[in-house]
């Protein structure tokens, strides 16, 4: 698949390295030479200095020949004015990053399609969306659901007071309502099979029904974790103004912002109810009148991932017991687990769920990408005929690293064991390493 990414930035460097690990054929353009030096001498791509709203240049970058050409400039209209021009010279899906939430509403999809753009991509709204459930399940490290929510997976921090460690997982009862489907333990990831055992601070992760998250929450040893009922934001950015808006009412929210113009800006973005604070939210004494030790959750969404994660260390210790990070440098996600700051999270990766969606060559009815595993959780509509329904799921030689979390049948999850026929018409949910995504397809043709 020949794929071009326009924008050599923060996004699409990471989507190129991503696809160009998957054997695919890569082209990066952007304007800058320097910026494309450095990648091309890193990653297995082709990269081509030119502007991507020139014909000239997207016809050197070969687009009339790819099957996707993605748009992730810094600039919005650029990003839309590409695609509309990729598509015309031959581009078969193209995808635009936005920065304009009411582009993403329902009625103006058909707009865009008929222009060419088939997807848009807001990695600060998918951001949002992610923190605003984190607060909502503050005990999870992320949340995803599947099928409306027939089945979910959860990722938890397992605690030394949790029910279910140190026990091969052979040994669990046959009849448990939920599947172990990885095991993140410092830097290693762990497919698990029956002789593995979870350990205390394992990150664990958990395919199981949405009726069944309190009883998950009780195994893992978080009852006593109380719900959020007041938040301070670090930073004014818009990652910041979409949680605010999409957290719940019933929460107190406040953001600390340290340009005065910004928190000018900040009044007329957020809802009435959002308290705004001009100051330096890595101040102590600020905190501290603030209410930081009476406040149940910090969110660190400035643009310095070092700075993010230092300020999440400070309202630890000043008596917060949940934080969650923004952070823009992938390496600093691990570090930033070793440090127990709750949830991390990152905009290149939840960008990479679409892009990954789209990439398939066969039908895929969602993509997620898990931010402190090197994974991806995908949804897949089972048709007549194709592979996976002609044997047990024991018998279906699934590559390594790939893991069937569950299934959705009639609208209901259901969880799989060795025995499980699959049939047309489920919906399958499959955990696995990113390098293994595209060798599934073959399962569901």
């Amino acid at each position: 698949m020949r794929i071009v990414i326009a924008g050599a930035g923060a996004v699409g460097t990471h989507l190129a390295k991503m696809l160009s690990s998957e054997n695919e054929n890569v082209v990066l353009l952007d304007e800058s030479e320097e910026k494309l030096g450095k990648i091309e001498s890193l990653f297995d791509l082709q990269a081509i200095v030119g502007d991507p709203t020139r014909l000239s240049a997207l016809k050197s970058a070969g687009v009339d020949n790819a099957e996707l050409f993605v748009a992730v400039t810094p600039d919005e209209s650029r990003n839309i004015t590409a695609c509309i021009m990729a598509h015309y010279i031959g581009a078969k899906k193209t995808i635009a990053r936005i920065d304009n939430y009411e582009y993403l509403q329902p009625k103006n999809k058909a707009y865009f399609t008929s222009l060419g753009v088939d997807a848009l991509i807001y990695p600060e709204q998918l951001a949002a969306e992610e923190i605003a459930t984190s607060i909502k399940y503050c005990w999870m490290r992320q949340l995803l659901e599947f099928g409306g929510g027939a089945l979910v997976m959860i990722g938890v921090k397992i605690r030394d007071n949790a029910s279910i460690t140190n026990i091969p997982l052979k040994d669990f009862p046959s009849d448990i309502p939920y599947h172990v489907v990885a095991i993140q333990r410092g830097d290693e990831t762990i497919i698990p099979r029956g002789n593995d055992i979870i350990l205390p601070d394992d990150l664990v992760c958990f395919m199981t029904t949405s009726d069944q998250i309190q009883y998950m929450r009780k195994i893992c040893g978080k009852e006593d974790y109380a719900e959020v009922r007041s938040i301070i934001i670090m930073g004014g950015s818009r990652i910041a103004v979409r949680t605010a808006n999409l957290v719940p009412d019933n929460i107190d929210v406040k953001i600390i912002e340290s340009d005065i113009n910004r928190c000018n800006k900040l009044v007329e973005l957020v809802d009435d109810r959002v308290m705004i604070i001009n100051g330096d939210a890595r101040d102590p004494e600020l905190l501290r009148s603030e209410g930081i030790d009476r406040t149940d959750a910090f969110l660190a969404l400035g643009d310095n991932s070092e700075a993010n994660i230092l300020a999440c260390v400070a309202a630890k210790r000043g008596g917060v017991y949940r934080t969650v990070s923004e952070i823009e440098n992938i390496d600093y996600i691990s570090m930033a687990e070793s440090m127990d700051i709750g949830s991390v999270i990152n905009k290149k990766k939840l960008a990479a769920s679409t892009i990954f969606q789209m990439m398939l060559n066969t039908d895929v009815l969602s993509v997620k990408c898990l931010t402190f595993i090197q994974a991806v959780v995908a949804e897949f509509p089972v048709k007549e005929g194709c592979y996976i329904t002609k044997r047990p799921v024991r018998s279906l030689g699934l590559p390594d690293g790939a893991n069937i979390g569950g299934l959705i049948r009639n609208g209901e999850g259901m969880h799989v064991t060795g025995n499980t026929m699959i049939q047309p018409g489920d919906h399958v949910v499959i955990f696995c390493r990113e390098n293994v995504l595209k060798k599934l397809e073959k399962y569901f043709k």
